[in-house]
């Protein structure tokens, strides 16, 4: 076994036991088929009572502000919204699933000590550990924050990072498909995945996918970005302005560390498309599926029922939840959570909530001693795309 296979077994060995985790790898074909009859049973039958809003597993419902992956349908469950506000990412199969589970929990531990890991949470969304639905107990889902949920009017963008969108350990095939998707990823280092932006002269949404973002070359891609930032009737110069500290911020991080490599993993954009919170106005979540305040788990869904190692993680148990939280996840406190949503309700909605920018999708990360230059590329050349958006009169 060579130096890396070593370096990556033991990277990847997980703190907890995968069949207590209710992963089990050779059943990976029967969680993807249960998946799918479940959904289709559960699409014919909401059909059938002619439902406007599509209810899935345990009260859950399509996630409305997923701009790319895959989307609801048959043999996809896509992005789904827990009813305590949560969203819900279906676990892939392995390696993928379990390998995004291991790095959140990683970062999340409670005895973690590593300064770079506990610096890189305030990139990420808030993990609360996997969720089952009682239907299908061997089918997992990642519970994460919905980080959209302060938002009145949002405007999201998914953008892919780096030079290349396929892994070390990707085949020929792989490799040569991630290329012929979009050939430019070497040079421009980043792809839209998808957008969805308010227009504020129709009160609606336009809404662009991979495909679009799969057609700006070299030439356009500032017009694609520009896009993203225009509202129908302004270029939204606050939020690319915003956006750019943001992004700023990760590219420090990245440039203090040598640990990780991220292929395949997005940065989601947000910034508040609706002119009322311009003059102060106290922040109301629209669109939203239940009463429940937004992106923060029930403090009834995170009750500690057993340890399922002594490194392990917590299961929990509620009538609507069966869920496994990292143990002791920095993120996970109900005290921590319900004082944070107070703070939330007391404050006027401005300027710093006006954005967001999170790093998402981490099935491809993989450990390394040398700088993500990739991702830093990609980082570098969406910033200057940006700041010449800055400068151009509209």
């Amino acid at each position: 076994m060579s130096d890396m296979e070593n370096h990556l077994q033991k990277f990847f060995q997980f703190p907890f036991n995968l069949d207590k985790f209710t992963l089990n790898v050779s059943a990976d074909s029967q969680i993807m088929d249960s998946s799918a009859r479940t959904l289709e049973k559960l699409e014919k039958d909401n059909k059938k009572k002619g439902s406007v809003k599509q209810v899935f597993l345990d009260g859950c419902v399509p996630f409305s502000h997923q701009v790319a992956g895959h989307k609801c349908g048959i043999n996809n469950t896509g992005v789904l919204q827990h009813p305590d506000g949560t969203i819900l990412k279906q676990l892939q199969p392995p390696p993928r699933g379990p390998r995004e589970v291991h790095f959140y929990t990683q970062v999340y531990a409670k005895d973690c000590t590593d300064t770079r890991l506990l610096d890189l949470q305030q990139h990420l969304p808030r993990f609360y550990g996997t969720w089952a639905p009682r239907e299908s107990p061997h089918e997992l889902y990642l519970k994460l924050e919905d980080v959209t949920k302060r938002f009145l009017r949002p405007c999201i963008m998914d953008v892919k990072m780096g030079k290349r969108s396929y892994d070390p350990f990707a085949s020929l095939e792989k490799r040569e498909e991630q290329i012929s998707k979009y050939p430019l990823m070497e040079e421009i280092g980043f792809l839209l995945l998808g957008m969805r932006v308010y227009q504020i002269n129709s009160d609606d949404y336009i809404t662009l996918d991979q495909f679009y973002g799969r057609s700006l070359g070299k030439d356009t891609i500032k017009n694609g970005l520009t896009r993203f930032f225009h509202n129908g009737e302004d270029l939204q110069r606050h939020a690319v302005s915003l956006i750019i500290s943001k992004i700023r911020s990760i590219l420090r991080w990245f440039e203090g560390q040598t640990q990780l490599h991220f292929y395949a993993s997005s940065l989601l954009l947000v910034y508040e498309g609706s002119p009322r919170t311009v003059n102060g106005w106290k922040h109301t979540r629209a669109e939203t599926g239940t009463g429940h305040q937004q992106g923060e788990p029930q403090s009834n869904c995170n009750k500690p029922h057993e340890a399922l190692s002594t490194q392990g993680s917590l299961a929990h148990s509620h009538p609507y939840c069966r869920e496994t939280n990292a143990n002791g996840m920095r993120a996970g406190s109900v005290e921590e959570e319900h004082e944070e949503i107070g703070m939330v309700e007391k404050k006027q909605f401005g300027q710093e909530e006006a954005v967001e920018v999170k790093m998402i999708d981490f099935a491809h990360v993989f450990p390394s001693n040398s700088p993500d230059e990739g991702y830093m590329y990609g980082l570098r050349n969406l910033l200057s795309t940006l700041e010449q958006i800055l400068k151009t009169d509209i």
